[in-house]
């Protein structure tokens, strides 16, 4: 049995979720280490106690992981709405592989270089395309007879 093709983008962003949160706990661990933030016998700390400790370089790892915990919850959830109703069909798969191809650059762009305009211009893309992706399962939902 083959996989249905939209699954992929969603394997693939939960990838790359993966690889900022051990990009994030690098940067984090090394710049805590220079900066003399010692874990050892800390309590009840989160991460953003770091926040104004670390330099803002750092953070902005954490602030992009963060938002991958986000809007693309929706996106796996529409995803797999559309493979369960059999709607996987090329416009899907050219929405979702735009979704996480602008999130992905999203993250790259917001965790080294964050200009807000910018990332906030990749945003508003990735979230075009999850929005062409529900109008779709609507659609979907509307022509089905339930």
């Amino acid at each position: 049995m083959g996989v249905d093709p939209l699954i992929v983008p969603i394997v693939v962003l939960v990838a790359w979720t993966l690889c900022v949160m051990f990009w994030m706990a690098a940067t984090r661990f090394g710049a805590m280490r220079r900066h003399g933030v010692r874990l050892k016998g800390a309590r009840g700390g989160r991460g953003q106690n770091l926040e104004g400790v670390l330099p803002d370089e750092v953070s902005w790892k954490a602030h992009n992981y963060q938002h991958l915990m986000e809007q693309p919850t929706i996106f796996y959830a529409i995803v797999i709405c559309l493979v369960l109703m059999g709607a996987s069909m090329p416009i899907n798969w050219a929405l979702a592989w735009g979704y996480v191809i602008f999130r992905i650059l999203h993250s790259i762009w917001q965790s080294t270089v964050n200009i807000v305009a910018v990332r906030f211009g990749l945003f508003l893309l990735s979230s075009f395309c999850l929005l062409g992706l529900t109008v779709h399962a609507l659609a979907f939902i509307l022509n089905a007879r339930i």
